[in-house]
């Protein structure tokens, strides 16, 4: 092999070396650094403390005998109005099953619920877990002094969870959400200010 071959030859190696050099992997981009950056993340999740508290299931409306009286008033026009209108008598019978039922719902006192968020579970409402996999993010909703947290399902037509929290436990419930799900912001839509403004 003549000089000019070896020259050659020593050149292409060089030129490999400076190609090699080239796309070596920066120091983050290695295995090793996307492992502890790994442990690093559940590291920071077991940070995260269940939370405990209790709070009752539904906020539970006082009413006073002025209410009695205009549903009172109102289920005998809707009555008089089927008869002499609409005159299906089947609308009738509907109105006074609702109205019982409604009167007897109104009468039960809401119970205490026992809930816990777990940032590696997900929300436990007395025995029954919801697992944050279910949800596509969560909300805050304020009305007057009460305080609740709604997760939006990520099934469209999958009922949404709600449940109430008191205030001194809010921070740390928006703190373990936020590092799972995104959130949204949430207002009582026109429903629930009907159900709210009827004590219902």
């Amino acid at each position: 092999m003549g000089p000019e071959q070896q020259y050659n030859k020593s050149q292409s190696d060089i030129d490999q070396t400076e190609k090699f050099e080239m796309y070596t992997p920066e120091p983050d981009d290695t295995p090793e650094d996307n492992v502890s950056n790994a442990q690093n993340d559940k590291r920071q999740l077991t940070d995260y403390e269940p939370v405990h508290w209790s709070a009752s299931e539904y906020i539970h409306g006082e009413k006073n005998i002025g209410w009695f009286v205009v549903f009172t008033i109102s289920v005998i026009g809707l009555i008089f109005f089927d008869l002499f209108v609409l005159r299906s008598y089947s609308f009738s019978i509907l109105v006074i099953v609702m109205a019982a039922a409604l009167i007897i719902y109104s009468r039960r006192s809401p119970k205490l619920v026992d809930y816990t968020l777990s940032i590696n579970q997900g929300l436990y409402i007395g025995e029954k877990l919801y697992h944050f996999s279910d949800f596509k993010s969560f909300g805050l909703i304020k009305d007057d002094d009460n305080h609740s947290l709604m997760l939006i399902p990520v099934k469209r037509f999958d009922p949404g969870v709600s449940v109430y929290f008191p205030e001194e436990v809010g921070e740390k419930l928006v703190d373990i959400l936020g590092a799972r799900l995104p959130m949204e912001n949430l207002k009582l839509d026109m429903i629930d200010v009907i159900v709210r403004k009827l004590r219902l």
